[in-house]
């Protein structure tokens, strides 16, 4: 059985967020002064986060991507992990992360069936990188991603939020990270996901973002999987790895956007940026797994067709993204 949307869309990936917690505060992610943790009781029970995930996977997704806050910091998670993978029709399980406790996870996380990882990493240089941070070790994180191939891992994709006046500047440096490695760098556009009224002022559009990788390297387009992410990819000729560019805001992608959400308080979503969603929770007390599954169809039936984050409004609403998953 497949998900298809009301406007045609094939609706594959699952972002299955495991909790609000993180051991970074990123300035883009949360607002400075932090945001109010859920409470235990308010998290959905691995239990339940694996019988969302098998009506998920038996409606049709085939991919399902393990978010937060921070994945990693949730106790608990390996074994879950390898009970996920397990999931008969999932095609393929990969994780996001900070990179900042893969050096104590990524062989446990290997062995569990995760296929690939994420990393989040938005600064080669130490100074910027804790500032955006608010505190984050670099080296740490790139220790961390030389366990995770030693442990089996094949090359990290790295997801960089390009923020002008901030990290632009690495734009190339990131770029070169792919010339001799098979790692895939995507460049991210800054969205107001904080309401910050300036945001327009840091974002840096896709197309500006490959302007200044093409004036140094010849850039080669590429054709995205089909249970790939939003990126359009190209290759630097010659190089060992990809470069994708991510535009939320410049060039949205909804319309080939194949992706539901599940946060870790058990609200499925269609869009990041919809207001709407339904708690699964009062569905999950019961064991009536067929309506859990006809709420996971008529969600992706009502999925929107485009989201309005960079449209002028009167009142927008904070998007929590260590709550939702990014």
């Amino acid at each position: 059985m497949g998900l298809t949307d009301a406007y045609g869309r094939r609706i594959n990936y699952l972002r299955l967020s495991v909790t609000d917690r993180c051991n970074l505060r990123c300035c883009y992610c949360m607002p400075a002064e932090g945001v109010s943790k859920l409470e235990h009781r308010d998290l959905l029970s691995y239990e339940e986060l694996l019988r969302v995930s098998e009506a998920c996977v038996r409606e049709g997704v085939e991919k399902i991507r393990v978010t937060g806050g921070e994945p990693l910091v949730r106790k608990g998670l390996v074994p879950f992990l390898k009970e996920l993978s397990g999931l008969a029709g999932l095609k393929e399980l990969v994780l996001t992360t900070n990179g900042m406790l893969l050096q104590e996870l990524a062989l446990p996380l290997r062995k569990a069936g995760v296929a690939r990882l994420n990393i989040s990493l938005d600064s080669l240089k130490p100074e910027t990188f804790a500032r955006v941070t608010r505190g984050g070790d670099l080296a740490r994180v790139m220790s961390g991603i030389v366990t995770a191939e030693k442990a089996g891992f094949p090359p990290v994709k790295i997801n960089m939020v390009v923020m002008r006046g901030i990290n632009d500047q690495e734009i190339l440096d990131f770029a070169a990270l792919t010339l001799k490695k098979a790692y895939t760098v995507r460049f991210i556009e800054y969205m107001p996901t904080l309401c910050d009224h300036e945001w327009g002022a840091q974002c840096m559009s896709g197309s500006e973002i490959l302007q200044r990788i093409s004036e140094r390297y010849p850039l080669l387009p590429l054709v995205s999987a089909e249970m790939a992410g939003p990126a359009r990819n190209f290759r630097i000729e010659g190089a060992a790895g990809a470069i994708g560019i991510i535009t939320p805001i410049s060039g949205h992608f909804c319309e080939s956007c194949n992706r539901i959400r599940v946060t870790a308080a058990g609200r499925v979503r269609s869009c990041l940026f919809s207001e709407q969603g339904v708690d699964l929770k009062p569905l999950l007390a019961m064991s009536d797994d067929d309506t859990l599954r006809q709420t996971v169809r008529r969600i992706v039936n009502e999925k929107p067709g485009r989201h309005h984050l960079a449209e002028e409004q009167e009142e927008k609403q904070r998007v929590n993204m260590s709550r939702i998953g990014g």
